[in-house]
């Protein structure tokens, strides 16, 4: 083993939060002045005003839900350890219900365990409560587990769920009578078994109507090569420094049930790094996918479709490589929604103590800027380890609002930084619709609350009741459930995407609704947030509006298709190649009741 010391801080920026790159702050601040001019003429348009407070209610202990994670720890600090793991929320029985998928860590070298750990699946009952199908199911893998993405990859009209692990990585297919297969070798997506995992998605990069996965890598490691660090005295993890970085992977859709590793040619493999989060989403609005991938300790990668599937990475040229310092970030996770209504995607990136989180806004022509200071997206995020985040409205006023799960990644941080620790209590920053962020973490109801050393984070609408709830996986604890209780009198609608010539989930598909003066963007994402999964129906808040104008699809690979008159508070179903929209009448049932 590698013994590195420290006395002082620099050694803890050094090892986690970075090396700065001045080198090329120059060029990147100078890039900053001309998006900036650039996104000077846009204006957003007006929305409905909030009316009332956002109220979040803590149901954990009323739900049925007992599973706890790990993270194999046992004192030895394997840099593997507090990197675990995400969530994915998804109907994997078609009941109409969203169910709960938690990935869990697995034992490391001197951790004891009577029982292996496993993930879990729990079923969504539909009368407020969660039953443990993970037998039944047959998706208890017991691997170290860190990202989950979920998509119908074969088009057979069932969501299958996708692993990324430290060691081999699993998919699942679901046979569509509650049960999944494991052909993780039938497909080809294994993985190498010294690889340490982190976020997946799914997308489609050729636009061929089927799904193809990349999988983000953080590093490579065994526990003969752990790094022993010492700070001010006080045992650390190592850093990613300490390791080699390694590409990520990108695996193509044969179509019959098998991948093929395109990563060298589509260009992914051309760059390494350390991923953590990632994304797809069109950041140039020119109709195919691109790949946005969070490195920590190390600059950001932006992988350019051309289309076809081959990508350029072009992060620094875009402004997406480092913050407004032109430094890098250690980057944890990543989501995308057009936060301003000016048509464009736009970024919110997680990142480590002493760092602010970055709101990255895209300026169109394939330019962004981190407004970060200017929209005060940071609150409250510099002295904390920030992990998973969501963009939803949870207030239905038409701007999603952010929320963003906090822990350290030492257990013993408030050893040396009293301003912090490893449990903390997450964030709720409320967009207020004039290009700004309100902290109301403190006024949103006990839901705010609990403190943990939260990981991934995820929201859907669980009991069917019109807003969106939230899912937090904590580190060596049990989840935290919270229930939305906002009333305000706002209205809502929920979209389901079904492809025909495009895939089946319209993974990739760009979604417009018009409600008068309120013009909403969003895309269908399998795989998203911290190394997590959620958003197979598209929430759009719809402030005081009573009815919806129009909702325009883009399908990926396909045209643009629209939809007129359509009702509000509803759960609608929108099938590519069809002028019709159907009404669904999904369960209702109080979560936590």
């Amino acid at each position: 083993m590698e013994r590195v010391s420290g006395d002082d801080r620099s050694d803890i920026r050094e090892g986690r939060v970075a090396h700065r790159k001045s080198s090329l702050r120059t060029a990147f601040l100078a890039i900053g002045a001309i998006v900036l001019i650039a996104g000077g003429c846009r204006r957003p348009s007006p929305e409905p005003k909030a009316t009332g407070p956002i109220v979040l209610e803590d149901v954990s202990d009323r739900v049925g839900i007992h599973f706890r994670h790990t993270d194999g720890s046992s004192g030895r600090r394997y840099i593997v350890e507090p990197m675990s793991a995400g969530l994915a929320l998804f109907d994997y029985d078609g009941d109409g219900r969203i169910d709960i998928y938690f990935v869990n860590g697995a034992p490391l070298p001197g951790y004891q365990s009577a029982t292996p750990p496993r993930n879990a699946l729990y079923r969504n009952n539909g009368d407020g409560t969660f039953t443990d199908v993970t037998d039944r199911a047959g998706v208890g893998d017991t691997g170290f587990g860190l990202g989950v993405a979920v998509a119908d990859y074969d088009n057979d009209g069932h969501p299958d769920i996708f692993l990324n692990n430290y060691g081999r990585n699993v998919l699942y297919h679901n046979q569509g009578d509650g049960t999944f297969e494991d052909v993780t070798d039938v497909a080809g997506v294994a993985g190498r078994d010294d690889c340490v995992g982190a976020g997946a998605i799914f997308l489609d990069i050729e636009g061929d109507g089927d799904l193809d996965l990349y999988v983000g890598n953080y590093l490579r490691f065994d526990p003969s090569m752990n790094v022993e660090r010492m700070v001010d005295g006080v045992p650390h993890y190592p850093s990613p420094r300490d390791y080699l970085p390694i590409p990520d992977s990108l695996f193509r859709n044969d179509g019959n049930g098998k991948f093929t590793d395109v990563s060298e040619e589509s260009g992914i493999a051309a760059v390494a790094g350390t991923a953590m989060g990632m994304t797809a989403a069109d950041v140039d609005n020119d109709g195919d996918t691109d790949v946005f991938v969070l490195n920590d300790v190390a600059e950001n990668f932006l992988f350019v479709n051309d289309g076809s599937g081959r990508f350029e990475e072009r992060a620094v040229e875009a402004g997406l490589a480092y913050n407004a310092q032109g430094e890098e970030n250690a980057s944890m996770g990543v989501d995308a929604a057009d936060y301003d209504h000016d048509g464009w995607i736009d970024f919110y990136m997680t990142a480590y103590e002493d760092e602010l989180t970055v709101l990255y806004k895209n300026l169109g022509g394939g330019f962004f800027e981190d407004v970060t200071r200017l929209t005060d997206a940071g609150q409250g995020t510099y002295f904390h380890v920030n992990w998973g985040v969501c963009w939803a409205d949870f207030d239905n006023d038409g701007n999603p609002d952010v929320f963003i799960a906090n822990g350290h990644t030492e257990d013993n941080a408030e050893l040396r930084r009293p301003a912090t620790a490893w449990r903390v209590a997450n964030l709720l920053l409320r967009n207020t619709g004039d290009g700004k962020f309100v902290d109301v973490s403190s006024q949103a109801g006990n839901g705010m609350r609990p403190v943990f050393a939260s990981r991934g984070a995820a929201v859907a609408d669980l009991d069917n009741d019109g807003d969106p709830d939230v899912v937090v996986l904590n580190s060596r604890e049990t989840p935290t459930i919270i229930r939305n209780d906002t009333r305000n009198g706002n209205h809502w609608v929920q979209i389901i995407l079904e492809g025909k010539t495009s895939n089946r989930d319209g993974v990739g598909s760009h979604v417009k609704v018009v409600t008068g003066d309120l013009v909403q963007l969003d895309e269908r994402h399998a795989g998203r947030g911290y190394q997590s999964h959620w958003g197979e129906r598209l929430h759009f808040g719809l402030g005081a509006h009573k009815k919806i104008d129009r909702i325009e699809v883009r399908w990926l690979g396909g045209k643009t298709e629209t939809y007129y008159n359509l009702p509000v508070d509803r759960f609608i179903l929108l099938r590519q190649g069809s002028s019709k929209y159907e009404v669904l009448d999904l369960p209702k049932g109080r979560l936590g009741r």
